[in-house]
């Protein structure tokens, strides 16, 4: 029983120092940031990723995730979004939850923003660039596969 407490504690402490937080903060042509370290003298709100989760059945067992592609290596990461976008809102989820750094654009408040979705060739929300390379919509597994297209393209 003891040996299992002293287990818990070192986990739990293991994870609360690898923790990065991320901030929200605007710029001052009304863009949204969210970095890990925002400007000082910056008014910021820390953004707390809010994770979905059930039990599995015990006997249920799942495979190892795989490793995680660096964002901050394949170049820098935009989203063009809307504040209603179930997917959009999937997207944040997942840049907190996994610490990459992004700047966010809404077509809805920002005419300039609108203005380079289209030149971009967007039709939907999110539209999501990281260096050159861009994806319509949101999946994890679609988002890990444009940082490793990003990545071979720098």
């Amino acid at each position: 029983m003891t040996r299992a407490l002293l287990i818990a504690m070192l986990l739990a402490a293991c994870g609360a120092a690898g923790a990065q937080s991320i901030h929200r903060w605007v710029d001052a042509q009304g863009r949204v940031h969210y970095t890990s370290d925002p400007p000082t003298g910056t008014r910021t709100e820390p953004v707390r990723p809010r994770v979905n989760s059930y039990a599995a059945p015990a006997a249920a067992t799942s495979p190892a995730p795989a490793p995680q592609p660096k964002a901050a290596a394949a170049g820098p990461v935009v989203m063009y979004s809307t504040s209603w976008c179930t997917y959009c809102e999937q997207a944040r989820t997942y840049f907190g939850r996994n610490g990459i750094a992004y700047t966010e654009h809404d077509i809805e408040k920002s005419a300039t923003a609108n203005a380079e979705f289209k030149r971009l060739g967007g039709r939907g929300v999110p539209l999501i660039l990281v260096g050159r390379e861009k994806m319509a919509g949101f999946s994890e597994l679609g988002f890990e596969s444009l940082l490793v297209r990003a990545e071979r393209a720098r």
